[in-house]
């Protein structure tokens, strides 16, 4: 295990936006040698994110950066037959084959799994789509933005009341966590293959991961369940699982489920016992009936210290609570850095975030930056068995740069 769990499993990259491409990260994370294929010219369309309207501005392209890093680089024409020939000659020494282009541009392409599982009987052929490879959505795109986030529910259950606005998701945001899922039906196919010696297709899609996500609500929702008036955090029902400002105008979130339990230390925390023996707060009933009232006096004692004051507080007497952080605390977060949430690249002093799995014993590599376009193309069309003539050959065709 020392050069990584999946050491020696070659993986073929054939997906952009986020999703596809983050699970072959996570493969790669684990020492699969993984294969970027991407039109030649400007490449993945994914290495311009960045340049999108409210993106941050960084001289560094972070989006490829994440998504890309210890790949390699073999810029393919698949709409050339010539390039569809060298994908094939891959495919059939390839263990995972990874892609998300909608059913009908697969058709298009010859990039079905009726295409290449019978090139390679031990493929496994996974596929991510928005929408599900099936009913009249199949070819539908879709991002985290719309079929993730606002198709699930989730863009609207996140709302303070019903008269909020609906609040947008960030870049990857449901993309990330898909990747998960799908690398997690990679790796049961491959397990599947362990015990068959045979590939299959699977799949996930942004819709189901979404609904996932939301699927305490949604299951309620499939039981009949009626729902309670959705209210701002001003009139939330409990003040101890409530969110509160501090004097530098930082947020936390009190997370005390044992009430009963650590509500005398949550008052001697705040510097009011007083609170403890008050007759309006004296049971768990008594503080949720009460729970404006409590919330207006919270709000006025957290206002009184800062973030970090309350933080060695509340961590000194054992409370649960979250900071509600913000990106500027990341880089220096000591926690995430002990634990390998960050890690910096090889060679270099840059972090780069960490794929949230970890095996004992099951090393994972130095993460490596990520390909220029088309950089490894000739070093894989060798490994391939193509001669040197036979390169610059599919050169000269344009399918391959």
């Amino acid at each position: 295990m020392e050069d990584g769990i999946f050491e020696g499993l070659k993986v073929l990259d054939c997906a952009s936006f986020i999703a596809a491409p983050a699970a072959a990260t996570v493969l790669s994370d684990f020492g699969a040698q993984v294969i970027k294929i991407e039109p030649p010219g400007s490449g993945d369309p994914y290495r311009n994110l960045p340049n999108l309207p409210g993106y941050p501005i960084s001289p560094h392209n972070f989006a490829w950066l994440l998504e890309s890093r210890n790949k390699r680089s073999l810029a393919l024409d698949l709409s050339r037959p010539e390039g569809q020939a060298v994908l094939y000659r891959l495919v059939a020494e390839t263990d995972v084959f990874i892609t998300n282009f909608p059913p009908g541009v697969r058709q298009r392409l010859g990039i079905t799994y009726e295409d290449l599982g019978p090139l390679n009987a031990r493929l496994v052929y996974a596929s991510f789509t928005g929408y599900g490879e099936k009913g009249s959505e199949a070819n539908k795109p879709g991002f985290d933005s719309n079929a993730y986030w606002a198709r699930s529910g989730l863009m609207d259950l996140v709302r303070a009341d019903e008269n909020t606005t609906p609040a947008r998701s960030v870049a990857g945001m449901g993309d990330h966590p898909c990747a998960m899922a799908f690398y997690g039906a990679i790796v049961t196919a491959l397990y599947k293959r362990e015990r068959t010696g045979k590939g299959s297709h699977v799949s996930s899609n942004l819709m189901a991961n979404g609904v996932w996500a939301a699927g305490v609500l949604a299951q309620a929702k499939l039981c009949g369940a009626k729902f309670p008036e959705r209210r701002p955090r001003e009139r939330a029902l409990n003040a101890v699982t409530n969110h509160y400002r501090c004097r530098d105008g930082r947020w936390l979130i009190l997370s005390l489920l044992n009430e009963d339990r650590q509500w005398p230390t949550l008052a001697r925390c705040l510097g009011r016992e007083d609170l403890i023996d008050d007759a309006r707060f004296a049971t768990k009933p008594d503080r949720h009936a009460r729970s404006l009232e409590l919330i207006r006096i919270f709000d006025e004692i957290f206002a009184t210290r800062e973030l970090a004051e309350w933080r060695a507080i509340l961590d000194g007497n054992g409370l649960v609570f979250g900071v509600v952080g913000i990106l500027d605390d990341i880089p220096n977060d000591r926690q995430m850095i002990e634990n390998e949430v960050l890690v910096p690249f090889e060679n270099d002093t840059m972090m780069t975030v960490n794929s949230p799995i970890w095996i004992d014993g099951a090393r994972k590599v130095k993460p490596r930056r990520p390909p220029a376009i088309g950089e490894h193309s000739d070093a894989i069309l060798r490994e391939a068995g193509y001669d040197e003539a036979s390169i610059q050959k599919l050169r000269a065709s344009g399918a391959v740069a």
